[in-house]
């Protein structure tokens, strides 16, 4: 059966949560098969199967990747304390649970401010003392970084994760991308890392799917979901030195184990990269 291919009975919505309107948090929740998502937002999962049947390999790649890179960050460079930006609704490995069972002590602080992440979400991201929620626009960064939990819980003045997963594909305005990523990246500490993902246009023969899942995207209840080239993803790591192997398929990022199965087309259209501060 095909992800979202499940029977669904929509439970009544949550004060403040509109189901006849798609939401990124819910459509993201349909791509990867849950339960916290509405027929509006299955309409936007299967109007992009249409482009490519395989089209819910973009969020378990996406998912994928979050979980080696935070797996990676947590063993290999001493950082305890994570702004994940976009947290989404919970499922299974989050950001927080991949971290702590390698560090403890870690730190994390989620930021999102889609009605549904704040009804059904919040009480299950914050579900120990080391993990707190925000509710803000992760595009408008300023109000991120000045945001008095987000001090509260992050020092600053210490190396620290920041995680843009899966997010700034459904951003398209100014400032830019690329432009967001540096005021970010400009309030980081020196030896902080920055762990982001993106759908990519590949510019291959599998450029006219990803403009195909693109423009279905773009015109579905969602509206958004951009399909960047590499060079214009590149463009919002500024001054990092990217951990090796750079920004790579999200498939290709440190996968777990040796590939037996060749790669479908939906998986050479996201990629991710993880880039440290100097």
């Amino acid at each position: 059966m095909p992800a979202g291919a499940a029977a669904h009975t929509d439970r009544p919505a949550p004060v403040g949560v509109d189901p006849t309107r798609a939401s990124i948090a819910r459509v993201y929740d349909a791509f990867l098969n849950g339960k916290d998502n509405y027929e509006i937002d299955r309409e936007v999962l299967r109007g992009v199967q249409k482009a490519a049947p395989e089209a819910a390999e973009l969020a378990t790649e996406n998912r994928g990747f979050l979980i080696r890179a935070c797996r990676f960050l947590a063993s290999q460079t001493g950082i305890t304390q994570y702004l994940d930006c976009g947290s989404g609704l919970p499922t299974a490995e989050n950001t927080h649970q991949v971290v702590q069972r390698i560090q403890p002590d870690s730190r994390v602080v989620y930021v999102d401010n889609d009605p549904v992440v704040l009804a059904h979400g919040r009480a299950l991201l914050e579900e120990n003392d080391q993990t707190h929620f925000v509710s803000a626009d992760i595009f408008s960064p300023e109000e991120i970084l000045e945001n008095e939990t987000v001090r509260k819980h992050i020092d600053f003045s210490e190396p620290l994760a920041l995680l843009q997963l899966g997010t700034l594909h459904h951003y398209d305005g100014s400032p830019t991308p690329a432009e967001i990523m540096a005021t970010y990246i400009d309030a980081l500490p020196s030896g902080s890392y920055v762990a982001l993902s993106h759908f990519i246009d590949p510019q291959n023969e599998h450029s006219t799917v990803a403009r195909k899942m693109e423009e279905m995207f773009l015109h579905s209840p969602m509206g958004s979901g951009y399909f960047r080239t590499k060079e214009e993803i590149a463009a919002m790591f500024p001054g990092l030195d990217l951990v090796d192997p750079g920004l790579a398929l999200c498939a290709d990022w440190w996968p777990d184990g040796p590939r037996i199965k060749p790669l479908n087309q939906v998986q050479f259209c996201i990629a991710g990269a993880v880039g440290r501060k100097p």
